[in-house]
């Protein structure tokens, strides 16, 4: 098994070691285990989140064990990035792998499991949620900083910006499930409308975002709020289109 560490967190190897070997009987599981599973268990004084990633089919195993990095790594180098240009993400600790012959077999990414108080998800389902309008603002800051830097976080669904009260009226933002991001030297208005659009098609939300985002770039809040809601409508078609064709070859398959 290879494992890398953060090197201000090597002296932890003993116990995520102990964690994976009672991996499957132990730890509290985090949303779902139709894909990846999420477990965290208390090391200390703080929580460990560690992520265990579906196991790849053949071709996959080759191609993580030889060619690309794994999921795995990819989170762990990708927050590391992050955290060193001041963007906000769930301390990495390390990454494990395990392979063979065939390629990757396994692989954990171990991180700290951040305390938060809500997702971006929240503002979309719960309207009267406190200061809603002003997360909203300050989420339109928080992307504005990262598009400036050149970052696009290709997985940038409403789940994975995790978001704490810090203050009255202010606001830290996260991002999780790192493994899928690209690093330019600009990102156009068009990477940033797709970008964004993939949040929510929410009219109010994006009205809102829209006014807070479009200054900072320098249009008009209007047309930026126009694009943007063509733009997350479009995705969202395009989502349900994939849903539909994944259940027909589920229902083929059978």
């Amino acid at each position: 098994m290879k494992k890398i560490f953060h090197p201000d967190y090597e002296y932890l190897q003993p116990q995520f070691d102990s964690l994976l070997e009672n991996f499957k009987t132990s730890g509290e599981l985090i949303g779902s285990e139709k894909r990846n599973v999420i477990k965290v268990f208390t090391v200390g004084d703080f929580s460990v989140n560690i992520k265990s990633f579906k196991k790849p089919n053949l071709l996959n195993a080759f191609i993580y064990g030889y060619i690309r990095k794994s999921k795995a790594q990819r989170s762990f180098e990708y927050a590391q990035i992050l955290l060193s240009k001041g963007i906000g993400t769930p301390q990495p600790f390390a990454y494990y792998e395990n392979k063979t012959v065939k390629g990757l077999e396994e692989s954990y990414y171990f991180s700290l499991q951040q305390d938060v108080d809500l997702m971006f998800r929240n503002l979309i389902f719960e309207p009267n949620y406190p200061n809603r309008d002003e997360i909203i603002k300050q989420s339109a800051n928080f992307f504005f900083k990262i598009h400036n830097l050149g970052i696009e976080f290709i997985d940038n669904t409403a789940g994975n910006t995790l978001i704490k009260k810090v203050g009255e009226n202010e606001y830290n933002f996260y991002l999780v499930d790192l493994n899928r991001m690209s690093f330019h030297e600009e990102l156009s208005l068009n990477q940033r409308v797709k970008n964004i659009a993939k949040l929510t098609n929410d009219s109010y939300i994006n009205k809102v975002f829209s006014e807070a985002y479009a200054p900072l770039y320098g249009i008009e809040s209007d047309v930026f709020y126009t694009l943007l809601m063509k733009e997350s409508n479009n995705f969202l078609d395009s989502f349900n289109r994939r849903k539909k064709i994944k259940k027909r070859l589920k229902f083929w398959k059978k």
